[in-house]
């Protein structure tokens, strides 16, 4: 039979055993969250002819992974002007808004398809070495395609995307992934956009081929999102 002092030693010990989870779970708590918060502000930019609409599916992803919206920013453009003297200007405003918005020193950048030019652009040439952190071309006509050229009679923006144009040779000029950022490119292999397929991949970038999907569906593709987010987390 236990005496009253240990009957007291017993009842202390059980309180302690069912007391011990809860700090470990609040700090468990405290290490996931830090992650979130140290997390860039992610700036999207929507591909041609296109609006920030298309990014719904992913920014669904992010938010379940974490994300605040007031992380997640979509720019949105008039997809017919020109990369180089319009666009990536332009976006490098909006960057430099969300920066000061946010509080954040750089931001992630994830572009599809002609908004992987106008992107590029401004981290190699309009200051975005130093305020990208991570980059990301979804179906990016990284080296052109042929496709443009049906309506590169009439548009700036599809000669812009033509192979061999002004943007695509100065874009791929010297170090086509250049300064600290970190470069990713997801590419399909069944594109009906771009041509070549081979296209979409940098020297220097972590290229992942997603298996045939056609240009748009990598917007919605679920192993897509894994990629990235897997990125944006390295």
């Amino acid at each position: 039979m236990l005496t009253p002092r240990q009957r007291i030693l017993a009842f202390l010990t059980l309180c302690l055993a069912l007391l011990a989870p809860f700090p470990a779970q609040a700090a468990a708590g405290r290490v996931a969250d830090t992650p979130a918060a140290a997390r860039n502000p992610v700036v999207f930019v929507h591909g041609y002819n296109a609006d920030p609409g298309v990014w719904g599916s992913l920014r669904e992803d992010l938010r379940a992974d974490g994300y605040a919206d007031s992380q997640l920013f979509s720019f949105g453009y008039d997809t017919h002007q020109s990369v180089n003297e319009v666009l990536s200007g332009r976006l490098a405003a909006y960057v430099d808004q969300v920066r000061q918005q946010t509080g954040a020193a750089r931001v992630d950048v994830v572009g599809h398809s002609f908004g992987s030019l106008v992107s590029r652009w401004y981290v190699k040439y309009g200051g975005g070495a130093a305020t990208v952190d991570h980059w990301v071309s979804l179906a990016g006509p990284n080296h052109g395609t042929s496709t443009a050229w049906a309506c590169a009679l009439w548009d700036q923006a599809c000669r812009d995307m033509t192979p061999g144009s002004y943007v695509v040779k100065n874009l791929a000029a010297g170090d086509e992934t250049p300064g600290a950022v970190k470069y990713a490119t997801f590419w399909s292999e069944c594109d009906e956009v771009v041509n070549p397929d081979s296209s979409v991949p940098l020297s220097g970038a972590l290229n992942t081929p997603v298996g045939c999907l056609e240009h748009n569906d990598l917007l919605g593709d679920e192993a897509t999102s894994a990629g990235v987010r897997a990125f944006l987390r390295s």
